[in-house]
């Protein structure tokens, strides 16, 4: 039994790899105990502001087994986005992970891929892919699979490739060898807290959601609050900031996945070229990227507070 469990493991990891993942973590399915009254504090702080959801599943987002029937362990797999180029200085700003087309389209056709060669190379595994779309507290999962530690950010991050990946899980129904998680390396380093433009870092390891750039041009459909006017730092959609200044994203390599291209546009608009945009461009430009999330309306009233 334990062979299969190593084979299976190796398999699955090669498969991985073979797909374009930058890494692997398997861990045991149960319940997150030193997450849930983390979480809990969390939403009683209000620290998600108007993300509502996050108040749903409460569960569910601790307990995989809730969401796949016989759940026995939790795949967690990292798929790069640090780009090969950049956008232009006199530019407004977002995030890297939004150059290219939706993570959520990219990643979940290779999770039902790595579920159907399981399937196919294994026998029947009964699992279900979750790409930042469900209640499941990914960075927990990954950090427990061993692919990296929470930083004092909230982020994920790995002394191998810093933190410019996305986290998807594929929970299934089988036992397999587990990962044991790696130790935590921030030291005494305070480079994201001392940098974070809207002091969202409260403290070390707790990021307030509802002070964060990302929050407020992104998940915010209300009027931008006037008095953090002129402390965006430019950013038009989300802020890269505390993984920017993350010396372990000094060891950030460009990914190689095409459908992370940016469109050249996008590369080389100028502030006056956002100022102008117009909804043929914002369509043409971010056609099936996840910028949509804000859309035209709401891309325009964060370059608006930006420029006034």
């Amino acid at each position: 039994m334990l062979n299969s469990k190593i084979k299976y493991s190796q398999f699955i990891k090669s498969e991985a790899k073979r797909l374009g993942f930058l890494s692997c973590g398997i861990a045991k399915a149960g319940f997150l105990e030193e997450e849930a009254p983390r979480l809990e504090k969390w939403l009683n702080e209000s620290r998600h502001g108007k993300m509502q959801y996050m108040e749903n599943h409460f569960d569910k987002r601790l307990d995989p087994t809730l969401l796949v029937d016989g759940a026995k362990s939790v795949i967690s797999l990292l798929l790069n986005y640090y780009p090969t180029h950049k956008q232009v200085s006199d530019s407004y700003k977002i995030s890297k992970y939004a150059y290219g087309q939706d993570y959520h389209f990219v990643i979940k056709s290779k999770l039902k891929e790595l579920l159907y060669s399981v399937n196919e190379n294994i026998g029947e595994v009964n699992g279900r892919a979750f790409v930042d779309s469900a209640p499941v507290l990914d960075k927990a999962w990954a950090a427990r699979s061993g692919l990296g530690w929470i930083g004092k950010n909230s982020n994920l991050l790995s002394k191998q490739v810093g933190s410019f990946f996305f986290i998807a899980e594929l929970i299934v129904d089988i036992e397999l060898e587990y990962d044991l998680p790696v130790t935590d390396h921030c030291g005494s380093c305070t480079a994201c807290i001392d940098a974070c433009p809207t002091q969202a870092i409260v403290q070390p390891y707790i990021v307030d959601g509802s002070k964060c750039i990302s929050y407020f041009t992104i998940e915010l459909k209300d009027n931008l609050p006037q008095e953090l006017k002129g402390s965006f730092n430019d950013w038009a959609f989300g802020c890269d900031v505390c993984q920017d200044v993350c010396p372990w994203n000094r060891f950030s390599k460009p990914h190689s996945e095409p459908l992370f291209s940016p469109n050249p546009d996008l590369l080389s608009m100028t502030k006056k070229d956002w100022e102008e945009i117009t909804g043929d461009t914002f369509s043409k430009v971010f056609k099936n990227s996840a910028v949509k999330r804000t859309k035209f309306e709401g891309l325009k009233r964060n370059i608006n507070f930006l420029k006034e």
